[in-house]
């Protein structure tokens, strides 16, 4: 496994990750490696310009021919061996360059949460799961939305994705056991979002849910 991948990832993820089978490891690396570069493109301390500017070169290299790839860059490198479809990870470049703008309103949380849920799907698929995609879709968002609640200081947009995220509603997934980090991930943001704690992985608590998920998917 790629190592400067691994530590780029925040720690839940990486948590999480380590309970994937061994043959879904590499591509569930890829997908939080590459959300984890968006992640830092768009939120870094530059212009907006120049991360749109990032957004769009990952956008053109996930939506061309892998063999049109340039060398030299281990994440596209990782994604070159990927079972899914590449382009189904451009609505995530998309979602993220959302989160640009002015103002994050109700059409832009809705498609970064969309983006981040095709991305999820797109793996499941390439992972050959055999599941459907909506339960997947729908755990996806929630932990999306419920990062955005964690993430967001403008209290405006605060209350319109805590609206989104709507925590009475959350239910355990059901997921493929390709897909444990994912279970894993959306177990320990249930706990947090209804316990409304800052932090996944805020003790002793969080390790033995993630633990218990990552055995039993439950």
């Amino acid at each position: 496994m790629d190592e400067p991948l691994l530590q780029s990832l925040p720690i839940a993820h990486r948590l999480a990750l380590s309970y994937a089978p061994a043959s879904a490891k590499a591509d569930t690396l890829a997908l939080l490696a590459l959300d984890a570069r968006l992640t830092g493109i768009v939120r870094g301390d530059g212009e907006a310009i120049i991360a749109q500017m990032k957004l769009a070169w990952w956008r053109e290299r996930l939506s061309g021919d892998p063999e049109d790839w340039p060398l030299g860059e281990p994440l596209l490198a990782l994604f070159k061996a990927w079972g899914g479809d590449t382009k189904r990870l451009v609505p995530l470049v998309d979602g993220w360059e959302t989160l640009l703008g002015d103002t994050l309103d109700r059409a832009a949380v809705t498609s970064f949460s969309r983006g981040k849920a095709q991305a999820w799907s797109a793996l499941g698929d390439g992972l050959g799961t055999g599941s459907t995609s909506s339960a997947i879709e729908r755990a996806a968002k929630e932990i999306t939305l419920f990062d955005l609640v964690r993430n967001l200081s403008r209290p405006e947009e605060v209350v319109v994705a805590s609206n989104m995220a709507d925590k009475e509603s959350w239910e355990r997934a059901r997921l493929p056991r390709a897909l444990r980090p994912l279970a894993v991930l959306h177990a320990l943001s249930r706990r947090a979002w209804i316990g409304d704690k800052s932090h996944l992985l805020d003790g002793a608590g969080a390790m033995a849910l993630a633990i218990r998920v990552g055995i039993t998917g439950r």
